[in-house]
């Protein structure tokens, strides 16, 4: 009886610390996966593999921005260094022959994740993965699938509310264009790591509707060193920019300086 008490109160603290009675490395159980895509392209499926076969896998089709509500369960991992083998899609391409054979790109990332503390219970124990453009993924303990870090819908959303025919002069597909600003916002985060969605708004503005090269204008440039690492702040001093360097930008009558730096 004393036995299968300790087994049972072995088994409890390992839920519950998250680590192996066996191993100094830590083992999560009971886990739901999520994913959160902010490529520009459809993310269709991921597969995380620890380095002792343990595996762990979701996704779904997933747009540029997708991932709340998504959620698959339930799994174990164990260890702090791990492999996610994840596939995107180019929508764009899969629409030229939507019935021929599905063109995936693979993409592999090695992930290192320091022991976490994890609480709750199978079906609240998730962790999210972050796809960026740059092709690294973020480890996340979470409770919910609330708050996606880039939002490429509310980005186009405001675009065609704000510029509609300016923005879709061709009147091309509402998905076509979202897609088109996806790419040019996960521009602005490999660039400069922007992720505010009115730091964001105002550059796919600039991007799309004034000028493609605008950000090497040197009071572009200005701004956006100025603002490094404050959330906003682009966004703001973008939308005040003086007409005199606006007009610049639109004649492309300026000093091109290289771009990319200011957030390094």
């Amino acid at each position: 009886m004393k036995i299968r008490f300790f087994y049972a109160l072995l088994l409890s603290l390992t839920l519950i610390t998250g680590c192996d009675a066996f191993s100094s490395e830590p083992t999560y159980g009971g886990l739901s996966i999520g994913g959160f895509n902010y490529t520009p392209y459809n993310l269709d499926r991921f597969v995380i593999t620890d380095k002792y076969g343990n595996k762990a896998g979701g996704g779904g089709d997933l747009m540029p921005g997708a991932g709340q509500g998504s959620l698959s369960c339930c799994y174990k991992l164990k260890g702090t260094d791990f492999t996610v083998d994840w596939y995107v899609v180019d929508q764009d391409e899969f629409m030229k022959d939507p019935y021929g054979p599905l063109k995936e790109i693979h993409k592999v990332t090695r992930v290192h994740f320091p022991q976490k503390k994890l609480e709750g219970g199978a079906g609240t124990r998730i962790l999210g993965l972050h796809f960026y453009p740059d092709d690294h993924v973020e480890f996340e303990f979470r409770n919910d699938l609330r708050g996606t870090r880039i939002e490429y819908d509310e980005i186009w959303g405001w675009l065609d509310r704000t510029y509609g025919k300016q923005l879709n002069p061709k009147g091309l597909h509402d998905s076509v264009v979202f897609r088109q600003t996806a790419r040019v916002a996960a521009g602005g985060w490999t660039k400069y790591r922007l992720t505010d969605k009115r730091d964001l708004r105002w550059y796919v503005y600039y991007a799309m509707l004034v000028n493609p090269k605008f950000d090497e204008h040197p009071a572009v440039q200005n701004i956006l060193a100025k603002t490094k690492d404050k959330p906003g702040e682009f966004g703001a001093a973008m939308e005040q920019l003086p007409a005199p360097i606006v007009d610049e930008l639109k004649r492309d009558q300026f000093k091109h300086i290289q771009s990319g730096a200011a957030h390094g």
